[in-house]
């Protein structure tokens, strides 16, 4: 399946800092410190400008579990608890299992990280099947809203604000002694990043693992069974090939992932909530923000891209 057409972007908020090749603003992100990457994917801080009465509605879809520290901007968040209304707050939030309607009243400034797979468990003893589509205090993993919301000085650079992140969760990892995520969790994180077609008997084989092992290692460190894991992952590449945030040149290994357009059509409604066509048309500025920073780690993770380097889109 060939781009469809540039996607549709919401003027208010396209023009101004780091921006696709179509416009749509991306965030400042990066890999973490060596020490701290068996636990930590990504960090990133999101900046964007609107008129004072600019109302965003669209959604996010993460597959990881996030930090999100809430800087500016009044939220409100459709979860599976029901609706929740914030301003500034630092929260932790559960990976999705599908879109997550999010709308965003002026300007908004976010900070935050995302955790490796079996992260949450290895620090703090969470299984995230019960995290799936929600958002709780930062308190959950045992951090301290106040010191989080304090690390963010007024003036200082995007790095300094994900380096003051590191050290915080440096001092906690070494203070809690937390082990590194078990193998098996790792190696099916990194199957959904480079092989999301492969079969859960297969994955099994390449772990080393009996395939009911797996599936339990799963549930608690994914949130959801290992199929619906790669179902996910495929989704996500394909919805960051359709707003633009993709290498190009993956275009058709990625649309073979689907037996055909109907296929494809099916899955994307079901964790999307709408038609491929309508995701492209419609302006999807918090999604596209969300993609854009997956795919960069993704990138980096398979060799496409080093670490540091412009990226396709842009």
């Amino acid at each position: 399946m060939n781009r469809m057409s540039r996607p549709a972007i919401d003027p208010a908020i396209a023009s101004g800092g780091a921006a696709t090749r179509d416009g749509q603003p991306i965030s400042y992100s990066r890999a973490p410190a060596r020490d701290l990457a068996p636990w930590i994917a990504r960090l990133y801080v999101t900046i964007v400008d609107t008129p004072e009465d600019h109302e965003v509605s669209c959604g996010i879809f993460s597959d990881a579990a996030t930090l999100r520290i809430q800087l500016r901007g009044e939220w409100i968040a459709q979860t599976a608890e029901g609706s929740r209304e914030m301003g500034r707050a630092a929260l932790y939030f559960g990976p999705q299992t599908r879109r997550m309607p999010i709308t965003v009243r002026g300007s908004f400034t976010s900070v935050g990280l995302s955790f490796r797979a079996g992260a949450c468990h290895a620090l703090g003893g969470i299984k995230l099947d019960t995290m799936c589509d929600r958002l709780a205090p930062l308190e959950t993993l045992g951090l301290c809203q106040t010191e989080w919301m304090n690390l963010f000085a007024p003036g200082a650079s995007a790095e300094d604000w994900c380096t003051a992140m590191e050290d915080t969760l440096r001092r906690m990892i070494l203070r809690s002694g937390a082990p590194e995520p078990d193998p098996v969790t790792v190696a099916v994180e990194a199957a959904a990043f480079t092989n999301p077609v492969i079969t859960v008997a297969r994955l099994a084989q390449q772990c080393g693992a009996e395939q009911r092992r797996l599936e339990r290692l799963v549930r608690r460190d994914f949130g959801m069974p290992p199929k619906q894991v790669l179902r996910r992952a495929r989704a996500l590449d394909m919805a960051s090939h359709l707003r633009g945030v993709a290498d190009h040149d993956e275009a058709e290994a990625l649309a073979l992932r689907y037996y055909d357009q109907s296929h494809l059509i099916r899955e994307f409604t079901a964790l999307f909530g709408m038609s491929p066509r309508q995701f492209v048309d419609s302006p999807q500025p918090l999604m596209t923000l969300s993609l854009e920073t997956r795919q960069a780690r993704r990138l980096e993770m398979i060799a496409r891209i080093a670490p540091g380097d412009i990226k396709p889109w842009q």
